[in-house]
């Protein structure tokens, strides 16, 4: 069982992987959904996040959860709402696609 520090290393190392063009992503730390079984993590760019200007702001950047068990990460889409996709992952019929789920200790991303 990981703790929360432990679980934000593992979000912040995540962030590292999908920075965009040199633009450095940054969690929204007031906005960390807790659950039982782990962390929704939200972000953006940094540039947007402390400048507010939307020239700097990502596009398609889904929330993710990091699990409390695993340290596995688990990518949400933007196409619904996140309520709706982290229902999908508690009920076990979340859609899967090549980058669902990204494995920290082994640097690499799965579909399961």
């Amino acid at each position: 069982m990981l703790t929360e520090k432990e679980m934000l290393n593992i979000a912040e190392l995540y962030l590292k992987k999908i920075g965009e063009d040199g633009n450095e992503a940054m969690l929204y730390n007031d906005d960390t959904i807790k659950k039982p079984y782990g962390n929704i993590y939200l972000y953006n760019s940094k540039k947007f996040i402390l400048t507010g200007d939307f020239k700097y702001a990502f596009g398609g950047n889904a929330p993710f959860l990091v699990e409390k068990e695993t340290g596995r990460v688990v990518n949400f889409g933007t196409a619904g709402r996140l309520e709706d996709y982290v229902k999908s992952y508690e009920d076990g019929t979340l859609g899967l696609c090549l980058t669902t789920y990204w494995y920290p200790d082994e640097d690499r991303f799965d579909y399961k």
